[in-house]
């Protein structure tokens, strides 16, 4: 292959379409805060996933700070080590310390079992990853929770259009944060999106979107700027229109991939056991280290590049947190390479990389 392949590319509506949209922006000569795009797009998802609210904001790593902020917390938030380091990130930025509980070994999740344990006094929260759009077990996390009187807010920045029991999956948690970024099934090229049923919580998630004012335009929280503009929402309602497209398309190559490579007895996937994913990604868990290395750089010489995702575990990052051991999450992160998947890349592309990559396994 001439062409590189990389492990994921933006699903974008066409051109034409999007500057058909982008028209009506420069006609109003409105741009930020909150404007009809912005409300057109928090609607229009509403409809598409069944929530119950949704904040349109400017990126998933502010839309968990608003969670935080929006419950007030305060103290230790329990969350795992094996995600990308914003959901750390925006835990200390809100002055909350992370506590890591080991991940599932097969769900990649965080493990329930392993919760319980990490709660203390000072304890205020869990906040689990929905890891590559996987349902966590939300029913024992529920209960765990609800024992101990926490708050749960899931990072569910790849979890558009997963589902539990036919549910959207970012309707669990008292408030879910997700992610339109350029490599998520649904993107705005950057944006994200705060969930909750919680009428209430929602105005008050509003608010601190626009520096705390409420409708009078008065001050009365604290807040900050976590407005999406209307062009980010512009190509969100593009895209909008080919969502479920993107995602069968996705669904089909995943199970492909899925398919060949199970073939292979030295891979290992990812398991789902709560619902249904959204097969936002496609990881594969090799034997070893050095292996993931030498099908790693197989696959580069080939012109196919894909992604160490995630590594390292989080609580390695011993510069900005304490030192941890996480030995299930530390072993996954060393062996596990996202391969390619997105809209654009055709069957042959994936079995070229099927081929390289049996051909260093067998």
């Amino acid at each position: 292959m001439n062409k590189p392949i990389y492990v994921t590319a933006p699903s974008l509506a066409p051109l034409e379409e999007y500057n058909q949209i982008l028209t009506g922006v420069w006609e109003r000569g409105i741009l930020t805060h909150n404007g009809p795009l912005v409300q057109q797009f928090e609607k229009e998802l509403i409809t598409a996933l069944q929530l119950k609210n949704m904040v349109a904001v400017s990126n998933g790593t502010i839309a968990i700070q608003m969670a935080i902020k929006a419950l007030e917390l305060k103290g230790e938030i329990i969350t795992t080590p094996f995600t990308w380091i914003a959901t750390v990130s925006a835990i200390q930025w809100e002055g909350c310390t992370p506590v890591f509980a080991d991940i599932d070994a097969g769900t990649l999740n965080i493990d329930p079992k392993k919760i319980e344990e990490k709660i203390t006094d000072k304890t205020c929260a869990i906040l689990p990853v929905h890891v590559f759009g996987n349902p966590c077990d939300v029913e024992e996390i529920e209960r765990i929770a609800k024992k101990h009187n926490l708050k749960v807010i899931y990072d569910a920045a790849h979890a558009v259009g997963s589902t539990y029991k036919n549910e959207s999956l970012l309707n669990f948690g008292d408030i879910s944060a997700t992610s339109f970024h350029a490599t998520k099934l649904l993107n705005t090229a950057e944006g994200g999106g705060v969930i909750t049923a919680d009428n209430e919580l929602h105005e008050k998630l509003k608010r601190i979107r626009f520096f705390g004012h409420d409708d009078s335009k008065w001050v009365i929280e604290e807040g900050f700027n976590g407005k999406m503009t209307e062009v980010h929402a512009a190509l969100g309602l593009a895209n909008l229109k080919y969502y479920h497209e993107v995602l069968d398309d996705r669904k089909n190559k995943y199970k492909y991939y899925c398919e060949q490579l199970g073939k292979i007895n030295s891979i290992g996937f990812q398991e789902v056991k709560f619902g249904e994913t959204n097969y936002s990604y496609l990881p594969v868990i090799l034997e070893s280290e050095n292996v993931l290395l030498k099908v790693e750089s197989a696959l580069n010489k080939n012109n196919v590049f894909p992604r160490r995702y995630f590594y390292p575990s989080v609580n390695q990052y011993k510069e900005i947190l304490l030192p941890s051991s996480l030995p299930i999450s530390e072993d996954i992160s060393r062996r596990i390479l996202c391969l390619p998947l997105y809209y654009k890349l055709s069957f042959e592309e994936i079995d070229f990389v099927i081929s390289i990559l049996t051909a260093q396994l067998i």
